[in-house]
């Protein structure tokens, strides 16, 4: 915890900062509110033991300035008049707690540590209310084809232990559902879960995200900044996409997994970090370590256990039970009552392909939720490709209305089948499927999540 005390007198900056340090607190100072206020920001303090009186900015002062500007620690303020009236005021204006002077060293620490208790019990309370937003934003995993019965006992039973996990599948096929699943199933489960996905980090900025960085490290560095392995501290760090990580991160990703220590860029010293640490790939990483373009010893490293999810047009059986889900997803999220698909919908769902795997079947489901007016889907209300995978979802353009002639729409619909095909015959690498389509990565992922294919 870093504490920052604020006051005009060098005796009681002293004594406090010695109280605090002893006990194991990392403890600044500051000798008037401007100079505080200024600290308070920049060194991010978790608490501030502010006086009311100083000179420049007042404590009461103090605490609407360092709030306006997004100031989050816990204030106390110290008070020498024995002012109720001053303390409330102060409280008012967003300070958490006062400690009247004179104090001794116990009322000092009582303080600080019901603020401190305050302040985990205020993370813990975030960091459960993102978990509990990010479970509602993705959806169960369905399916009872022995293919995912078989993922899915494999995941529990390597919940409980601390073997790092590779899950491997093309895209859509729901990697990182499976690996909230042994997150959640694991003792870890009270700790963070913290996705990375790394082909969408610029290659320049992938270390700083993962391991973090010194302030002054490099141009922009304004700050320290604590890296995704850190946030994710005795939780599970989900590294997606880990094919994609250059070759010099490889390395240190490596010495992260062996050693169970990382060092943050500018830093020369090492910290010690308590991960688990589960990893995805759309591509074959073997076939890649054989043509030298993944490292063979983080390969082992990270494949001690795997869990291979099939693409969708390998378990069609599961296809109905997926509908049916997600029609009861969006019913509830879209305020409808769609009861099925009709025999007819349901036949093409279960011939199509499938190339975006799941997450383009929920995709079709929801707009074709959107366009029906009656209680069924009816094939007229998917889209042209599912109502006939083998032929032109271009219709011919003698046939076409005068309404229906929008280029937009017809090459938004080539442009989507094109990059579909291209990821399916390159494994779901995206960089080597950019290349076929004459497209910039960035450009492609993009274009991705427009088109659901994610």
């Amino acid at each position: 915890m870093k504490v920052l005390v604020v006051d005009d007198e060098a005796g009681v900056r002293r004594t406090v900062s010695l109280i605090l340090e002893d006990a194991g607190y990392e403890v600044s100072a500051a000798s008037d509110g401007r100079e505080g206020l200024a600290k308070a920001l920049e060194e991010n303090a978790d608490i501030v033991l502010c006086d009311v009186r100083m000179p420049h900015v007042d404590g009461l002062e103090f605490v609407e300035r360092y709030r306006a500007e997004g100031g989050r620690g816990l204030v106390i303020v110290m008070t020498a008049y024995g002012s109720l009236e001053v303390a409330i005021d102060a409280m008012k204006r967003g300070a958490y707690d006062y400690l009247p002077k004179p104090f001794d060293a116990d009322q000092v620490l009582l303080t600080i540590r019901k603020a401190e208790e305050r302040e985990k019990l205020w993370r813990e309370v975030a960091r459960l209310r993102h978990q509990v937003a990010a479970e509602k934003k993705y959806p169960d995993i369905v399916g009872t084809s022995s293919a995912m019965v078989g993922a899915i006992e494999l995941s529990a039973k390597v919940a409980p232990h601390p073997s790092t996990v590779l899950v491997t599948g093309e895209s859509g096929t729901g990697k990182e559902l499976f690996a909230r699943l042994i997150h959640t199933s694991s003792p870890r489960s009270r700790a963070p879960f913290i996705p990375v996905n790394c082909g969408a980090i610029p290659e320049n900025l992938l270390e700083s995200e993962l391991f973090g960085h010194k302030k002054g490290a490099f141009t922009g560095a304004d700050s320290d900044r604590v890296g995704l392995f850190e946030e994710a501290s005795a939780g599970t760090l989900f590294l997606d996409e880990i094919g994609e990580l250059p070759s010099q991160l490889q390395v240190k990703l490596l010495r992260a997994l062996q050693e169970g220590e990382i060092r943050r860029v500018g830093e020369s010293t090492s910290r010690d970090v308590d991960v688990r640490v589960i990893a995805a790939t759309a591509r074959d990483l073997e076939s890649e370590v054989k043509e030298e373009k993944f490292r063979s010893d983080l390969f082992y490293r990270i494949n001690v256990l795997n869990i291979h999810l099939p693409p969708l047009r390998h378990r069609t059986e599961d296809i109905p039970a997926l509908v049916r889900h997600f029609v009861s997803h969006y019913n509830d999220k879209l305020g409808l009552q769609i009861t099925s698909f009709t025999s007819s919908a349901m036949k093409s769902m279960l011939a199509y392909p499938w190339p975006g795997n799941v997450r383009e079947l929920q995709n079709v489901v929801e707009r074709a939720m959107v366009l029906t007016e009656g209680s069924e889907i009816e094939p007229d209300q998917l889209p042209p490709n599912v109502r006939d995978p083998q032929g032109d979802t271009l219709p011919m353009l003698e046939s076409l209305p005068a309404d229906e002639l929008s280029i937009k729409k017809h090459s938004a619909q080539l442009e989507k089948r094109l990059i579909s095909r291209a990821l399916e015959l390159t494994g779901g690498n995206r960089t080597r499927a950019a290349e076929h389509l004459e497209l910039s990565y960035r450009a492609l992922l993009y274009k991705i999540r427009d088109y659901g294919l994610e």
